[in-house]
This record gives structure tokens, sequence and C-alpha cells, in this order.
């Protein structure tokens, strides 16, 4: 009987999570839309204790034009990815993102798996596949819990 309540609770607070990584996934796509970029708009929050402590999108760094594309459709060489902008912003702010979850639309690549990993966050939930899995690799290597959610689907812990 005790076992079961302790199954019960587990799976409670399981699925309370998978709640709050849906609407935070949720919402890392609305804030997305925030991007200047044509080819492909990726938002990113930084949760810890359920608190947004910071959120980045893909785009140009502060007091650049807002083009993330040449006169060829390339992408800019200097085109901030939103975790990249996620992981600075909350540094600048002096809060410290030890132990948070990132959520972000698109698969971290290997350069913001490289950041991910500095800056201590223990978990990251994306929706979108990125075109090389090196990233997500860098991050299992690492211990960092990677899950895919397809918000249109069931959750895939890999």
């Amino acid at each position: 009987m005790q076992v079961i309540s302790i199954l019960e609770q587990i799976f409670s607070m399981t699925e309370k999570q998978l709640q709050f990584d849906r609407r935070y996934l949720r919402m890392a796509r609305i804030w997305a839309e925030n991007s200047y970029c044509k080819r492909r708009k990726v938002g990113a929050l930084l949760v810890s204790g359920r608190m947004i402590i910071s959120d980045g999108y893909n785009g140009t760094p502060s007091g650049f034009e807002n083009n993330c594309e040449d006169e060829n459709n390339v992408t800019k060489p200097y085109v901030l990815h939103a975790e990249a902008n996620a992981i600075t912003k909350v540094a600048k702010s002096g809060n410290s993102s030890e132990g948070a979850t990132l959520y972000v639309t698109s698969a971290p690549c290997v350069e913001c798996a490289k950041l991910i990993i500095q800056s201590g966050i223990l978990r990251v939930v994306y929706c979108d596949h990125y075109r090389s899995e090196d990233g997500l690799n860098l991050l299992k290597r690492a211990g960092i819990e990677v899950l895919f959610l397809d918000l249109d689907e069931s959750l895939t812990i890999e």
C-alpha cells in the first residue's frame, strides 16, 4: 500500500514537471517570434525554481543592425544563438544559472552546448531538431539531462 502511494507521488510529480516543461517550451516558441532572422527563429528561456531567470532569441549583438542574413541569405557569422543570448544575459544580470533548466526551441549546436555545460545548467528541453547532433551528444557526455519534447506528441528522454 505504501509503495503504491510513493509510486503515485512520483508519477504525479513527473506529470506535473511535464506540464511545466510543455508550458515553458511553448513560451520559448513564442519568444522566438522576437527574432529578426528570416531563415530560422529560435527562442530560449532559462528557468530556475519555476522562475524565468533569463530569455533569449537568435539575432545580432546589441547595437548591430537587425539583419541576420547577408544578401545571399547566408547567416552572418556574428549572429548569436538564442541559448548564448539567454546565458550571457543571465551572467550580465548577476544571477546564477547553476542547476537551471534551459528551454530552447532548437537542439543546441556544439558551441552552445559548451556554454550550457560551463554555465551549470542541468537540463535542456527542446522541441525541434538541429542539423547536427554533436551538441546533444556533448551535453549527454557531460551528464546533462536532455529531453526532446514534441509539443504535438509525447516526450522522449534521450
